[in-house]
């Protein structure tokens, strides 16, 4: 599941969609070792209503290394726009710009939007982001408890601990990061999968769980090298709410509805 899906899944602040603020952050982006953009006057602007999208001014990107698609004006929700590809030598992404020539929401006149995955990162100031830009509307705490936490799937137990940190993340379930010595990893089976969040980085390990004959993939995850906001929770592992049973201090929790959970919380 991606950021997106899963936002829509547990609704965060919505804001109205084809809002604009402005960025008050440095925002860059680089492509093949080039820096394509490098600004301070970013906007944001909720094209969806669950997160903002970066809007760059013209005079802020290296208008080399645009490249025109040829397919002439066309009208959108946010006004007459132009589409262009990136070329930085002999790596190009078509279609990879939107660049916004005239529109009536004020602050997008002559503004670009990029696909993301076309760049290679994302900065604010300093600090990469991941998927997208991280929403003003949305808070992100990361807070060590003494609750006891106990997560078990199909009677069988998985994990054990009364030192979780305890994650709150606007618009999603509350996530109980563990201590790797409080799991039982001779359940757990490591895979391939790889997700990223824009407000705790990209997860370095995924496992799955083998309940008698049945396989539950991806049940479970970590971040070895979180965001510097999410440190604490840098090395432990997690389950997902949705897939699992799980007791606060002796009491069942209701799983949340969404059950598809795809991408770590």
């Amino acid at each position: 599941m991606s950021e997106y899906s899963e936002r829509q899944a547990f609704p965060a602040v919505n804001v109205q969609v084809n809002h604009v603020e402005p960025v008050p952050r440095r925002i860059r982006a680089v492509l093949a070792g080039e820096t394509v953009l490098d600004t301070t006057r970013a906007r944001y602007v909720w094209e969806v209503p669950y997160y903002p999208r970066y809007y760059i001014p013209l005079d802020d990107i290296r208008g080399d290394l645009l490249v025109a698609d040829g397919s002439g004006p066309q009208d959108g929700p946010r006004g007459r726009v132009h589409l262009h590809g990136l070329r930085v030598g002999d790596i190009e992404r078509p279609g990879a710009a939107t660049v916004v020539r005239e529109s009536p929401i004020a602050g997008l006149s002559a503004t670009v939007c990029f696909e993301w995955g076309a760049l290679d990162a994302w900065f604010e100031e300093d600090e990469q982001v991941f998927v997208h830009p991280r929403s003003p509307y949305v808070r992100v705490d990361a807070l060590r408890s003494t609750r006891r936490v106990r997560i078990e799937r199909d009677g069988v137990l998985l994990a054990e601990s009364s030192s979780p940190v305890m994650v709150f993340e606007t618009g999603l379930p509350t996530r109980y990061y563990l201590n790797r010595t409080d799991v039982d990893f001779r359940r757990l089976i490591p895979t391939d999968t790889v997700t990223a969040c824009p407000y705790k980085g990209t997860t370095s390990g995924y496992w799955s769980a083998r309940i008698g004959e049945r396989l539950h993939p991806d049940l479970a995850w970590c971040y070895d090298f979180p965001t510097a906001a999410l440190l604490p929770i840098a090395g432990l592992v997690a389950f997902y709410n949705e897939r699992v049973d799980l007791f606060i201090d002796g009491h069942q929790v209701d799983r949340p509805r969404n059950r598809a959970a795809r991408a770590a919380g």
